[in-house]
């Protein structure tokens, strides 16, 4: 008798093969819930659903909020090594066009706007700050919406001392653009961003360069997202857990192999993929413990070096639960 679960998801090929049925996962009878279109309002409602609506067993969620709860000892749900996002970070870093932010070297000591404090892409937007030599305690951080006016009932009276909250009704984009702020953290681009026009445009244009050096040198190809299942659901059939992660495995392996066997979707896909090949190997974007406990490892580290844990989580402890199973 198979098992019926639902789990929540952005819309990403990736997952497509799962979402379509072309992959099932032995012995589960697989409905995905998925985004639309990309939009990130989409996705963040996939974020929540994943772990508040009762009528699904999981989903995508974020890796630093299941961090927070692993570390207080709170499993209320099963994380599984299926890393559905991940992203590089030096093409969210934005400067004001003829600003003072002429080169990384700029940035130290300067003001910093960034959408979150404790999110997982601004734990690894620290950790590239370290890369290229500017240490994030030393950065005055400024929190708000990168492009909506910021209002004082989203403020988050938790922000650590030194960390700011935007003003009312100011967005980050509108305090780069004044002036009040030296640069922003953002992953999706600001309205105001043009690569050849516009006031806000990035520090490293051609970022393909940068976080390939970042690849070769730190190994971590950053993952930002999980999937979790409920505990009850978990607890019921441990055995899957790691159904879905082959499962998800396999879907990676289907849409690999399509974007090899059919490289058409962009003009010049093909040359990018044999480049990314060349500087990352064939599983670019690897499911599985062992082949992320490095990153995992990287993550929780810089997670504690900011104080946004008490303690260093290690990779076994964030991914217990799914190791006893397998």
């Amino acid at each position: 008798m198979s098992s019926r679960l639902t789990l929540t998801c952005a819309d990403y090929a990736r997952v497509m093969p799962l979402a379509t049925g072309e992959v099932k996962p032995d012995g589960i009878e697989l409905t995905m819930i998925l985004g639309s279109r990309g939009s990130w309002p989409a996705r963040a409602e996939m974020l929540r659903r994943a772990v508040q609506d009762p009528d699904v067993q999981g989903g995508e969620w974020s890796m630093a909020q299941y961090l927070y709860r692993i570390e207080q000892g709170d499993r209320r749900h099963v994380g599984l090594p299926i890393f559905p996002l991940r992203n590089f970070t030096a093409r969210d870093l934005y400067i004001r066009r003829g600003g003072p932010i002429r080169e990384p070297a700029d940035l130290a000591g300067k003001r910093i706007g960034m959408y979150s404090y404790t999110a997982s892409g601004s734990i690894w937007y620290r950790h590239f700050l370290r890369f290229i030599g500017i240490d994030p305690a030393k950065i005055e951080w400024w929190i708000g919406d990168v492009d909506t006016a910021w209002s004082s009932a989203s403020m988050n009276p938790s922000l650590p001392p030194g960390v700011h909250a935007a003003p009312a009704g100011r967005s980050l984009s509108d305090m780069l653009i004044a002036g009040e702020l030296e640069a922003i953290y953002s992953p999706p681009r600001p309205q105001a961003y043009h690569p050849k026009t516009g006031p806000i445009t990035r520090l490293f244009p051609q970022f393909p360069f940068i976080e390939q050096k970042y690849f070769l040198e730190t190994g971590a190809f950053p993952p930002q997202h999980l999937i979790v299942l409920r505990r009850e659901v978990w607890e019921a059939n441990r055995w899957i857990a790691r159904s879905l992660t082959d499962a998800f495995i396999a879907a990676n392996d289907c849409f690999g192999a399509a974007q090899r066997g059919f490289p058409y979707a962009t003009p010049w896909l093909e040359a990018e993929l044999e480049d990314t090949i060349a500087v990352m190997g064939e599983d670019f974007h690897p499911y599985g413990f062992e082949k992320n406990r490095a990153q995992i490892e990287m993550f929780a580290g810089e997670a504690f070096r900011s104080a946004l844990t008490s303690r260093l989580v290690t990779t076994e402890e964030y991914f217990a639960d799914y190791l006893v199973a397998a």
